[in-house]
């Protein structure tokens, strides 16, 4: 017979899973253009990897160093989820960096909305009207011809990330359940 959980352990996760879902639901009920991601904490813990992908993909040319920003940004928590499943098997760990990963599709969403506009203030203190090919998003989708979509495109990056979140929240949830059904009762 398989080991009860532990409850205290049960429990450590129960307050995570409430505070990520409490928090969770702030994101989903923001609308995209309040730039509430980029307000929250979080976008704090996202910026590092953010302006590291440019950094880790500069030797690919310039325009994969622009969208390295973002790609790092999403692969971090994608890593982060992998590694919690494939190495340490940490199926908990994983939904809550599934959790992380629709909160960087969100957070991205108002840097994409802004393509056209250049209004949000960036790293420097600066917008892109004021420094050309500043803007990564305005730079992408002017490189790729698709600049006139992008509201469209952000609405699509905050969709993808409130269903990743929802999918985190249901996967997150069944697992506590199962957890709780094998505690330990001595």
């Amino acid at each position: 017979m398989k080991p009860g959980v532990n409850p205290l352990f049960l429990g450590g996760r129960v307050i995570v899973f409430l505070v990520i879902f409490i928090w969770g639901w702030r994101f989903i009920l923001t609308p995209l253009e309040s730039n509430y991601t980029a307000q929250s904490f979080m976008h704090l813990i996202n910026l590092p990897f953010h302006e590291a992908g440019h950094i880790i993909f500069s030797p690919f040319g310039k325009f994969i160093q622009v969208l390295g920003g973002t790609l790092g940004q999403v692969l971090m928590p994608l890593v982060c989820c992998a590694v919690l499943l494939v190495k340490t098997r940490d199926t908990f760990g994983a939904s809550v960096a599934l959790w992380w990963l629709g909160e960087n599709f969100m957070d991205i969403a108002p840097y994409i909305n802004d393509a056209r506009a250049l209004d949000l203030p960036l790293l420097g203190g600066v917008t892109g009207k004021d420094v050309v090919d500043y803007h990564d998003w305005e730079y992408i989708l002017g490189k790729v011809g698709l600049l006139q979509y992008d509201h469209m495109l952000a609405s699509l990056s905050y969709a993808i990330g409130i269903m990743l979140m929802l999918g985190a929240f249901a996967w997150g949830g069944y697992l506590l359940l199962k957890q709780f059904q094998i505690r330990e009762t001595r």
